[in-house]
């Protein structure tokens, strides 16, 4: 390479360094577009409503062991007149009646649960449903996590692709350019000016190809932050993946069994299968309850009768009732309904139990599909920058060549493509790998914000 090309090369680099410096000053982070989703994602929200309303059905379910207590009160008007006749020999008298009523009772009724099994069952089951709703409601972070990751380095692996294909352009271009002066003055043939010109063409398609492949990632990023305009911040340079920790598979696939989401909720549904049995069973047993009441009337009326011309007043007084009981309530004969019931939850229970054997095996070849894509990744990403240090040197070998005439233009053209689909893949291998790791985490169910925090130190300043 001569010593001006070497030049431009270096003051491009430099401006281009100085671009990105001033763009990552405006740029946004992965912490700060993650905060953003916490508050936007319609998929997340729905997770913490749901969580909400599992803490409210728990809490109906606790009230079967509170006590009850209800206020009754009524107000009746009454009236009622009539006479009778009564003949005794020749002697007879009349009686006439006339009745006014106006009652007021008001009463208190409240009762208490003292034993029912079924009763507990529910509370425990509904105990285990708000502890679910609280693992989804993780699950649902976790996937927060990694979605915005996702979406945030495959914007920035659609920047870095079109920026590759504006360089191969520049670089055919500069390419075309050298093919047709050397053919106008006759030391290289129509065939490299061809050739030149085919290679430039097709980088043009790529290049439509490539804009707008990072224009879809950017809005696939806009709508999960609620954002427009967004410029994610690119890794910080020189490029430091951290290593997998620990580094053997079986520690991983220990906390996955132990730790994982989907086995803590598939192992709650298996307890809430059991107590279904339970409950089924507690048919058989008696239910016993304290239950107590306290009334008081108000009588405002009165009572006339005349007998022969006699007036006679009756009036009522005031009176209070109290009472207190327990009742015991023992099933004897349910049609078989009970036992048939204890026979359909023994078998969901049953179910259940192969659910959750089914969710840890499926885990733990997640886990170790995870930690083995983590590695195979890192060893790409050592790959490729020794690729890359390799396809610099046989880029500038080749370009010597070409102007000593050992090379003919093709060969540069696929030194110049080689390398910059090199940079490329190393590029989205190390986005591939970050991701990854945070995959890793999410299947052994130990994401954290705080790896959010951790990626992001990654990320330029």
């Amino acid at each position: 390479m001569t010593p001006p090309r070497r030049f431009a090369l270096h003051r491009t680099a430099a401006l281009l360094a100085l671009g990105l410096a001033g763009l990552s000053a405006q740029a946004q982070s992965l912490q700060e577009l993650y905060d953003a989703a916490r508050g936007y994602d319609a998929t997340y929200l729905g997770a913490q409503a749901a969580a909400s309303a599992a803490q409210s059905r728990a809490d109906q379910a606790n009230a079967l062991w509170l006590p009850t207590v209800g206020l009754q009160a009524s107000s009746t008007l009454t009236r009622a007149d009539g006479s009778q006749e009564t003949a005794v020999g020749a002697a007879s008298s009349t009686t006439t009646n006339e009745v006014s009523t106006r009652s007021t009772q008001v009463g208190l009724s409240a009762s208490q649960t003292l034993f029912n099994r079924a009763n507990s069952a529910t509370i425990s089951q509904a105990e285990r449903g708000l502890k679910v709703a609280e693992a989804q409601l993780r699950a649902a972070e976790q996937d927060l996590i990694v979605r915005v990751a996702q979406a945030y380095f495959d914007v920035l692996s659609a920047q870095d692709t079109l920026a590759t294909v504006q360089a191969n352009k520049k670089a055919n271009a500069e390419q075309l350019a050298s093919a047709k002066r050397n053919f106008e003055v006759g030391t290289a043939t129509i065939t490299d000016t061809r050739e030149a010109q085919a290679r430039f063409d097709l980088v043009l398609a790529q290049e439509v190809a490539a804009d707008n492949d990072l224009r879809v990632k950017k809005l696939a990023l806009e709508q999960l932050v609620g954002r427009a305009g967004l410029t994610p911040r690119p890794l910080a340079t020189p490029v430091a993946l951290p290593p997998v920790e620990p580094a053997q598979v079986d520690d991983w696939v220990s906390r996955a069994d132990a730790q994982n989401l989907g086995v803590a909720q598939a192992r709650l549904a298996e307890e809430v299968a059991r107590l279904e049995t339970e409950k089924a069973r507690a048919g058989h047993l008696p239910t016993v309850t304290l239950g107590a009441t306290y009334g008081r009337s108000y009588p405002g009326g009165s009572t006339e009768s005349t007998t022969n011309g006699v007036l006679a007043t009756t009036r009522q007084g005031n009176g209070s009732s109290a009472s207190l009981g327990v009742t015991v309530t023992v099933p004897l004969f349910a049609g078989f309904a009970i036992q048939n019931r204890v026979k359909e939850t023994l078998s969901l229970e049953d179910k259940a139990r192969n659910d959750l054997e089914a969710a840890r095996r499926s885990v733990a070849q997640g886990t170790r599909s995870a930690f083995f894509g983590v590695q195979a990744g890192q060893a790409q990403v050592k790959a490729l920058e020794a690729a890359e240090s390799s396809t610099k040197l046989a880029l500038e070998a080749t370009q010597l060549g070409y102007k000593v005439g050992v090379r003919v233009n093709l060969d540069v053209l696929n030194a110049q493509t080689q390398l910059f689909q090199t940079q490329r893949d190393l590029a989205k291998a190390r986005y591939d790998v970050i991701v990854g790791g945070l995959k890793l985490r999410q299947a052994a169910g130990t994401l954290q914000p705080a790896d959010v925090a951790n990626v992001n130190a990654l990320l330029a300043k």
